[in-house]
């Protein structure tokens, strides 16, 4: 059965108020999207930042009265809006399709598990995307994974701090680290992880998972770190003493603008490598001095 979709083109000050009248409408689901390529990469904390232009589109059933709703919704300027015709598919089948193994190293993949490594006998870390951050799509992971995948960390103890789907700990583990820990706020994030180290034939005891406040406090050989530049400022404080002396140190999540205000916030302890950039975001890596 095909579906209705109704775009409208808002100013975001009218966006908040005409997602309610569709929800009121009838609307299935309300969806807003960037309509000017303005992207916005990191809200101050509590705030949700709209696009000064925002396509808000409103998912209604095929016998919807299409007419009723414009009118109800005052809607008659036709340069503002549109009603299309969505057509009805396997939509896991679709999603499947388009998520495919993805290379972040010379020998180090990340694979969905409906689909056979590429390269069997590289390092293949099995990840189907879900509810928590950290698939390698995007270019925060993709640039952490590829660092670690040039680094020797066998039998090393790791830190994977905001570990969102566990998928930079199960690396390491993967490419032959001793243990590592996941630490998280969000409890979905923590079960994710156990999910799939579960599904990568990681021993639990060998990632383990905790709130910030349960962590153990002794320093382990890498520290990762894939959050967001203004959080890393604030954990400069928490990282550092989570790394031993001479241990690695690897923080992604952070624009090219924001890399110096990161480094200084570690500076004192770290010794950094030069900066990593794909897109616009940047990987920072380095090594903890010696007292």
């Amino acid at each position: 059965m095909p579906w209705l979709e109704l775009r409208i083109n808002s100013h975001r000050d009218d966006a908040p108020a005409i997602e309610d009248n569709l929800m009121d409408c009838g609307a299935l689901s309300v969806t807003l999207q960037d309509n000017a390529d303005q992207p916005i990469f990191e809200p101050a904390l509590g705030e949700t930042p709209l696009w000064q232009d925002t396509r808000i589109t409103g998912l209604f059933d095929a016998n919807t009265d299409t007419q009723a709703i414009s009118t109800r919704l005052n809607l008659s300027d036709t340069s503002t809006f549109a009603w299309h015709t969505l057509e009805d598919k396997d939509w896991e089948r679709e999603w499947m399709n388009r998520y495919q193994p993805i290379q972040c190293g010379d020998n180090l993949w990340i694979c969905p598990s409906w689909i056979d490594p590429p390269a069997p006998e590289a390092t293949n870390i099995l990840l189907d995307p879900g509810l928590a951050f950290g698939t390698g799509t995007h270019p925060t992971t993709y640039l952490c994974l590829q660092w670690l995948s040039e680094q020797k960390v066998e039998n090393c103890t790791v830190v994977d701090y905001g570990c969102g789907s566990g998928i930079l700990g199960i690396g390491a583990l993967l490419l032959g680290a001793h243990s590592a820990t996941g630490i998280d706020i969000d409890h979905q994030a923590l079960l994710a992880t156990q999910d799939n180290t579960q599904r990568n034939g990681i021993p639990r005891d060998r990632f383990t998972v905790f709130f910030p406040n349960k962590i153990s406090p002794e320093p382990r050989d890498i520290v990762l770190a894939n959050i967001l530049a203004g959080p890393l400022v604030e954990l400069a404080e928490v990282l550092n003493p989570l790394l031993k002396e001479g241990g690695l140190l690897c923080l992604s999540g952070i624009l090219y603008s924001q890399a110096e205000a990161v480094m200084a916030a570690y500076a004192d302890v770290i010794d950094f490598a030069p900066v990593r950039q794909k897109e616009e975001w940047v990987c920072l890596s380095g090594r903890k001095k010696h007292a």
